[in-house]
Protein backbone atom coordinates (compact mmCIF):
# COMPACT_ATOMS: atom_id res chain seq x y z
CA UNK A 1 0.00 0.00 0.00
CA UNK A 2 1.14 3.57 -0.88
CA UNK A 3 1.29 6.15 1.91
CA UNK A 4 -0.90 9.34 0.97
CA UNK A 5 0.72 12.46 0.20
CA UNK A 6 0.06 14.52 3.47
CA UNK A 7 -2.35 17.34 3.26
CA UNK A 8 -3.07 20.30 5.77
CA UNK A 9 -6.10 21.98 6.56
CA UNK A 10 -5.64 25.79 7.54
CA UNK A 11 -9.36 27.34 7.98
CA UNK A 12 -10.76 29.39 11.26
CA UNK A 13 -13.06 27.13 13.88
CA UNK A 14 -16.79 27.54 13.45
CA UNK A 15 -18.60 29.82 16.45
CA UNK A 16 -20.29 26.68 18.63
CA UNK A 17 -23.68 26.25 18.33
CA UNK A 18 -24.37 26.89 22.23
CA UNK A 19 -22.71 30.71 21.94
CA UNK A 20 -23.79 33.50 20.65
CA UNK A 21 -20.61 35.60 20.53
CA UNK A 22 -17.33 35.55 17.89
CA UNK A 23 -14.98 33.79 21.13
CA UNK A 24 -12.25 31.32 19.86
CA UNK A 25 -13.24 31.91 16.09
CA UNK A 26 -10.13 34.59 15.78
CA UNK A 27 -7.22 32.52 15.38
CA UNK A 28 -6.36 30.11 12.59
CA UNK A 29 -6.29 26.37 12.76
CA UNK A 30 -3.75 23.75 10.58
CA UNK A 31 -4.86 20.15 10.86
CA UNK A 32 -3.03 17.39 8.99
CA UNK A 33 -5.07 15.42 6.41
CA UNK A 34 -4.70 11.31 6.70
CA UNK A 35 -1.30 10.08 5.49
CA UNK A 36 -2.74 6.25 4.74
CA UNK A 37 -5.88 4.46 4.14
CA UNK A 38 -7.79 3.61 6.94
CA UNK A 39 -7.85 -0.05 7.82
CA UNK A 40 -10.49 -2.23 9.85
CA UNK A 41 -10.23 -3.31 12.99
CA UNK A 42 -9.78 -7.25 13.42
CA UNK A 43 -11.80 -7.40 16.92
CA UNK A 44 -14.20 -4.59 16.65
CA UNK A 45 -15.06 -4.20 12.94
CA UNK A 46 -14.47 -0.50 13.59
CA UNK A 47 -11.94 1.43 10.83
CA UNK A 48 -8.74 2.98 12.49
CA UNK A 49 -5.14 3.64 11.47
CA UNK A 50 -1.97 3.61 13.49
CA UNK A 51 -1.35 7.55 12.17
CA UNK A 52 -1.86 9.82 14.88
CA UNK A 53 -0.92 13.35 13.11
CA UNK A 54 -5.18 13.89 12.34
CA UNK A 55 -5.38 14.36 16.13
CA UNK A 56 -3.01 17.18 16.00
CA UNK A 57 -4.79 20.77 15.57
CA UNK A 58 -2.13 23.75 15.62
CA UNK A 59 -3.47 27.03 16.61
CA UNK A 60 -2.00 30.56 15.01
CA UNK A 61 -2.48 34.04 15.32
CA UNK A 62 -2.40 34.83 11.47
CA UNK A 63 -3.50 33.02 8.20
CA UNK A 64 0.32 33.75 7.15
CA UNK A 65 2.00 32.05 9.98
CA UNK A 66 0.16 28.95 9.22
CA UNK A 67 0.72 28.70 5.43
CA UNK A 68 4.77 30.15 6.66
CA UNK A 69 4.32 26.82 9.03
CA UNK A 70 3.01 24.51 6.46
CA UNK A 71 5.67 25.55 3.61
CA UNK A 72 8.25 25.14 6.39
CA UNK A 73 7.30 21.54 7.23
CA UNK A 74 6.59 20.68 3.55
CA UNK A 75 3.50 20.49 3.96
CA UNK A 76 1.02 20.06 0.64
CA UNK A 77 -1.55 22.93 2.12
CA UNK A 78 -5.30 24.29 0.87
CA UNK A 79 -6.64 27.39 2.75
CA UNK A 80 -10.52 27.35 3.56
CA UNK A 81 -11.39 31.21 3.99
CA UNK A 82 -14.74 32.21 6.08
CA UNK A 83 -17.68 33.16 4.99
CA UNK A 84 -17.95 37.21 5.95
CA UNK A 85 -19.64 37.35 9.90
CA UNK A 86 -22.88 38.06 10.24
CA UNK A 87 -23.89 41.22 12.03
CA UNK A 88 -25.24 40.68 15.88
CA UNK A 89 -28.19 42.14 16.20
CA UNK A 90 -29.23 43.37 19.57
CA UNK A 91 -33.02 42.16 20.91
CA UNK A 92 -34.73 44.44 23.43
CA UNK A 93 -37.48 42.37 25.58
CA UNK A 94 -39.73 45.57 25.95
CA UNK A 95 -40.34 45.06 21.72
CA UNK A 96 -42.37 41.83 22.53
CA UNK A 97 -45.39 44.36 23.95
CA UNK A 98 -44.72 47.36 21.52
CA UNK A 99 -47.60 48.83 20.62
CA UNK A 100 -48.54 48.51 16.83
CA UNK A 101 -46.01 45.28 15.96
CA UNK A 102 -46.68 43.34 13.17
CA UNK A 103 -46.24 40.18 14.26
CA UNK A 104 -49.08 38.28 16.69
CA UNK A 105 -47.78 37.61 20.41
CA UNK A 106 -47.50 33.79 20.61
CA UNK A 107 -46.74 33.52 24.86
Amino acid sequence: MSALKPLARIHRPPRSAMQSGRANTRSWVLEYGPTGPLRLDPLTGWPGSADTSNQVHLRFATKEAAIAHAEAQGLSYEVEEPPPPKPITPKVYADNFRFGRLENWTH
